[in-house]
């Protein structure tokens, strides 16, 4: 992932956060068991996770890293793809699957993403989502041990998300565990920025990530709209200009056909030649 990309990542994370509303507490009833569990999630990330991350980027050279994340990332797509299937959105869901191809062929098993430089845009989608776009609530907040924050409704989407999870069939499972393990660090090395961020702005850092991550998760079920419908219509207007772009107008429509000849015998009547034809 680019560096630039990253400092966006976080610096929408901070908007959100400090943007989040007061009602966003009415969602978290079981905050007591929440910021517990929190705590342990920390203490592991603290002493374990993170040192290994910033290992992992300090020593790795950033194409070797860049290398991993695509690698991971590719694998994710097929399983966006049949997300955005299951939603009807057809079109994204094709995206994704061309994505899968492309780099998997051409991007060197998908540790090059050449489809995002033709232009196939990514598109992240879990199960969760699927069902919140069908109208599944998302229930209360809640934080899973190691995990991290989730909702009811994307913990009830989690073993679906595990099980549809490429990576680590066909394999053995001493081989699974490890890329497991290289997974977790590169995704947590990706995210160093943005959690340096967070505990220089946070005052309680555990509001911080609940709000940023529940405001977050109803962006992404509509695609940053407000509703289903909203976000068909949004996808909609995406393809107008494409298609007004390659309709002719009424003009071009018409034959370009000259206007009628003039009659062959001239106005003026002259006997001695022959009408000009």
């Amino acid at each position: 992932m680019k560096t630039t990309t990253i400092k966006a990542s976080a610096l929408l994370l901070l908007a959100l956060s400090l943007t989040g509303c007061a009602s966003l507490a009415e969602k978290d009833p079981y905050e007591k068991f929440n910021r517990k569990m929190f705590a342990f999630n920390d203490a592991v990330d603290t002493h374990a996770l993170k040192p290994a991350a910033t290992a992992y980027k300090t020593v790795l050279p950033s194409f070797v890293q860049t290398g991993v994340n695509n690698f991971f990332s590719n694998l994710s797509d097929v399983w966006s793809s049949a997300n955005n299937l299951m939603q009807g959105k057809g079109e994204r869901g094709l995206s994704d699957f061309t994505r899968v191809l492309i780099n998997s062929t051409f991007g060197l098993a998908g540790t090059i993403d050449i489809a995002s430089d033709a232009g196939l845009a990514k598109h992240n989608e879990d199960f969760g989502q699927t069902l919140g776009y069908w109208g599944v609530p998302s229930g209360p907040y809640i934080m899973l041990p190691l995990l991290g924050p989730s909702t009811m409704r994307d913990t009830a989407g989690l073993p679906v998300d595990i099980a549809a999870d490429p990576w680590g069939y066909g394999i053995s499972s001493r081989a699974r565990n490890i890329g497991t393990v290289v997974r977790v660090v590169d995704q947590r090395a990706v995210l160093l920025d943005a959690t340096n961020l967070m505990e220089e702005a946070a005052l309680d850092r555990y509001e911080f990530i609940r709000d940023g991550y529940l405001q977050q998760r109803k962006s992404k079920v509509f695609d940053g709209e407000g509703s289903r419908k909203e976000a068909k219509e949004a996808r909609a207007d995406e393809v107008v200009p494409i298609t007004r772009s390659v309709k002719p107008t009424a003009d071009e429509t018409e034959p370009a056909t000259p206007p009628a000849a003039a009659p062959a015998t001239p106005a003026t009547p002259v006997s001695s030649e022959t009408p000009t034809k």
